[in-house]
């Protein structure tokens, strides 16, 4: 099972030695170290992201690296092949989705927080489509991916709809595989439909989530 507290990578975990020798923890310069790598990997992960949106995933690596305020070196230090930062852009997105979770539950009703949460991840889902041709290319490295999809954000999803379910506000007869397969699929690219699609058909799987929905009369 994956960690949600990955350590990212090309970062050392917090009992490895440094490169450079010294004692497997390394005192404060070694965790200076690590924490100069960490921001190094956000920086790049972040402006990778914005790139791969505006150039696509075979931007030059200069562009990427000028964006994070990073040299290239930096870049294949932590991110040897493409696929490894296309992959950790991935995964980073799908992690601050699942994150997301309790902090809107804990700033809006259970109802409100779960619709905020789904807008959160039709956005994830449009940022994956960007990323299409790399992600379907076969690459290894993408193998784990619709794993750790499923298993950071179907819980996520479980707890907020459990919590609107108990609220009374969401109808109790769709569970949270099947909502995530639903939203999913519908926010799949439609050929010829303009920009918006996608989120006017969500709207409408949205408002036949809630608990009148299931008192309408039948069409018949």
């Amino acid at each position: 099972m994956v960690s949600q507290n990955r350590t990212p990578a090309g970062v050392s975990s917090p009992g490895s030695a440094e490169p450079g020798g010294g004692e497997p923890g390394g005192g404060e310069p070694a965790r200076r170290r690590r924490a100069d790598a960490r921001r190094n990997v956000d920086a790049l992960v972040e402006a990778a992201r914005t790139v791969f949106a505006t150039s696509g995933v075979d931007a030059p690596a200069k562009e990427i690296t000028d964006l994070a305020g990073v040299g290239v070196g930096t870049l294949y230090r932590h991110f040897p092949q493409r696929s490894d930062l296309v992959k950790a852009v991935v995964e980073s997105g799908i992690d601050a989705v699942a994150d997301a979770g309790p902090a809107l539950s804990a700033e809006h009703k259970p109802a409100e927080a779960l619709i905020k949460w789904i807008h959160r991840f039709t956005e994830l889902l449009a940022t994956k489509r960007g990323l299409a041709s790399a992600l379907h290319s076969g690459d290894p490295a993408f193998e784990g991916l619709p794993g750790y999809f499923l298993e950071r954000l179907g819980p996520a999803l479980a707890a907020m709809l459990d919590a609107a379910v108990a609220d009374g506000a969401v109808r109790d007869d769709i569970s949270a595989e099947d909502l995530l397969h639903a939203l999913t699929q519908l926010c799949q690219p439609v050929p010829g439909r303009p920009p918006g699609y996608n989120q006017r058909i969500v709207a409408v799987l949205l408002d036949g989530l809630r608990r009148d929905a299931t008192q309408r009369p039948s069409a018949s």
